[in-house]
């Protein structure tokens, strides 16, 4: 008679143990292979929906159309550092409304599997954890036994898991899973005493009411594995023969269990610069995942819907050797569920092969919303930021120092830092050339106000020549383009080494905090700007220099629908719509040229949108910011 093996931990078995009348009973059977839903074998296919790459009034259409496809089950990340994002701060309203989210998927008959990390990657800044981490401990090793860090994360699961306990599948919620660190086998360390402890964290909350599991990519289990979890792992299409030398590989070091896809890919990620926008035939998704669930195997569709890197949360990723690539506001992924949440052709055939082996759920398919093109719209040039009236308004904080200090030392999580120091009187040398160690990510060197040129750590500059009169101010805006979420966790921003003119150090800094994640201060700008200059003449609004804010202020005729901003002709920067910080665009370099804006942003009337325009220098005249009924990529 097959035994089964209640989840981790669990003094008592489950069976044995009290319950309501909803409760469930979610468990392993080692001996067949499979999960066990009240005592009947059970296999979940599922979708990955990451609650905070959606504005909440979108979750129920999206959570609908992925039960529509036959899923019986979401997988999401919760972002540390989206809840928690300054030392003993929790957010738990609009996009970080987690319990909003489960009662939905609830509601809408999807099983949830919990990923809490605490690490995520995620393609996420940082991989998802606060960077007040290391304004704290600056020489902190995440993702090991430093005490510093588990206590961190004692007090981050205390805040989190608290809440989500009455969503247990044994407490008659949708959790049926609760993943235990994530891809740990892909990580430098290789620290069983932490797994062990974070295993033991998280089922003081679980107590038995999920199944625990870990996730790592294939062969990659000896570090990533952890003892009493079930392990799962993530990979993409393959051949029959691929796909099962996988399972043959996790079976030495997991004999028996269910087998489980954690991240089946259908897409992939793709970063700034790189040519074209990552895409993946559906063929061999749809036979991949065929064979997958005509052998029973679990699988997670990561990502059935892929959403968009809202604000400044778009991590990078670290390509080797000093290598660095930034990933894109849009995460799109090649989902079957686009960006905007509409199905694409990649949806109705990823349905017609899970309908094939599960229930055919009683809801319509779903079809694409209402897309419109809005009227460009004429921007109007605020200052830049270099301006001291304007610098004053936005900047956070100003600190002086004999040497430039990090994003992380001035405890500032986005934007930019503005360094400012005086260029010496006897630096007489020609030609003069700046160095700068360590520009984490990208420098718009100025000198007084003429703008120099670009320092780049993901094009590998560090140098530039400088004509310039001495006695001058030097100012460098350094931009933080998202900390790196995958390998390496320690990533600081700024600048974080020494400045040179040849061979002469530069001392005695002055550094303004810019992390323009407030948009009240630009709000009141621009009503004074409005307010004092309306007669001001139209050429002298127009001339742009880097480093620049414009804004418009507009209304819509017509019912609201979702529409896409297209910024060809700017160069690199942010876009706020009513306050709402839409991400970064970039459209010089590409692959993605337009920024998706949803609906749900926009009112009819009084809508204000604003730049800050960080590298290009317009002329006479400003172009227009235009809008599509369509994504433009590539």
């Amino acid at each position: 008679m097959a035994t089964v093996v209640c989840t981790l931990f669990a003094l008592v078995c489950l069976l044995a143990s009290p319950r309501s009348v909803d409760m469930r009973l979610f468990s392993i059977d080692y001996d067949n292979d499979t999960f066990v839903m009240d005592g009947k074998p059970f296999q979940y296919v599922a979708g990955s929906f990451h609650y905070f790459r959606a504005l909440p009034e979108s979750w129920p259409s999206i959570l609908r159309s992925m039960r529509a496809a036959g899923l019986n089950a979401i997988t999401t990340y919760v972002e540390w550092s989206l809840h928690n994002p300054k030392e003993d701060v929790y957010n738990w309203q609009g996009m970080a409304d987690i319990e909003h989210f489960l009662e939905l998927a609830d509601s809408a008959g999807l099983y949830v599997i919990l990923r809490p990390g605490p690490y995520i990657c995620a393609e996420r800044d940082m991989g998802g954890f606060p960077s007040w981490l290391l304004h704290k401990y600056p020489d902190i090793l995440l993702r090991t036994n430093d005490l510093r860090y588990l206590r961190e994360v004692r007090t981050w699961y205390a805040q989190l898991l608290s809440r989500v306990q009455r969503f247990l599948v044994g407490q008659g919620g949708p959790i049926i899973m609760v993943q235990v660190e994530n891809e740990y086998g892909s990580f430098y360390a290789c620290d069983h005493k932490y797994l062990n402890w974070l295993r033991d964290e998280t089922e003081r909350y679980v107590m038995g009411n999920a199944v625990l599991f870990t996730n790592n990519g294939p062969g990659l289990e000896g570090c990533g594995a952890i003892e009493h979890v079930l392990s799962s792992l993530d990979f993409g299409p393959g051949t029959e023969d691929e796909i099962n030398g996988f399972w043959s590989t996790l079976r030495k070091t997991q004999p028996k269990g269910p087998l489980v896809n954690a991240e089946y890919y259908p897409g992939w990620l793709t970063h700034w610069q790189e040519p074209h926008m990552a895409r993946t035939d559906t063929k061999p998704v749809v036979d991949s995942l065929d064979f997958m669930l005509r052998n029973k195997v679990n699988v997670n569709i990561y990502m059935f819907f892929g959403g968009t890197n809202y604000g400044f949360t778009a991590g990078a990723n670290n390509m080797g050797e000093g290598g660095y690539a930034a990933d894109l506001t849009s995460y799109d992924y090649d989902a079957p569920l686009d960006e905007s949440g509409d199905p694409t052709p990649k949806y109705f055939a990823l349905r017609d092969t899970i309908l094939k082996y599960f229930p055919k759920p009683d809801l319509p398919v779903p079809k694409p919303t209402n897309k419109v093109q809005l009227p460009p719209l004429n921007m109007t040039r605020l200052g830049s930021l270099l301006d001291p009236s304007l610098l004053e308004r936005l900047a956070a904080q100003t600190v002086t120092s004999r040497l430039p200090l990090s994003f992380e030392a001035l405890n500032q999580v986005s934007g930019l830092v503005l360094y400012e120091t005086l260029l010496p009187d006897d630096i007489r040398t020609d030609p003069r050339k700046l160095i700068v160690e360590g520009v984490h990510d990208r420098g718009y060197v100025f000198v007084g106000d003429q703008f120099v040129g670009v320092l780049s750590r993901e094009n590998q500059i560090n140098t530039l020549p400088l004509a310039l009169d001495a006695g001058q101010t030097l100012r460098i805006a350094v931009e933080n383009q998202g900390r790196i979420n995958f390998g390496i966790a320690n990533d600081g921003k700024g600048i974080l080494g020494s400045v040179f003119v040849n061979t002469r150090q530069l001392y005695n800094w002055t550094m303004y905090g810019l992390p323009l994640s407030d948009f009240k201060p630009m709000v009141h700008a621009i009503r004074h700007h409005r307010k004092h200059h309306h007669r001001v003449r139209r050429a002298s609004q127009t001339a742009g220099t880097p480093m620049s804010l414009y804004y418009a202020i507009f209304d819509i005729e017509g019912q609201l629908a979702d529409t896409y901003l297209d910024p060809t002709g700017w160069g690199k920067g942010i876009v706020f719509v009513n306050g709402f910080l839409l991400g970064r665009y970039w459209p010089t370099v590409g692959p993605q040229v337009t920024l998706y804006l949803s609906k749900h942003l926009l009112t009819q009337k009084n809508n204000y949108l604003a730049v800050i325009e960080y590298q290009k220098e317009f002329g006479d005249s400003i172009p227009p910011l235009k809008f599509s009924a369509t994504p433009s990529f590539n």
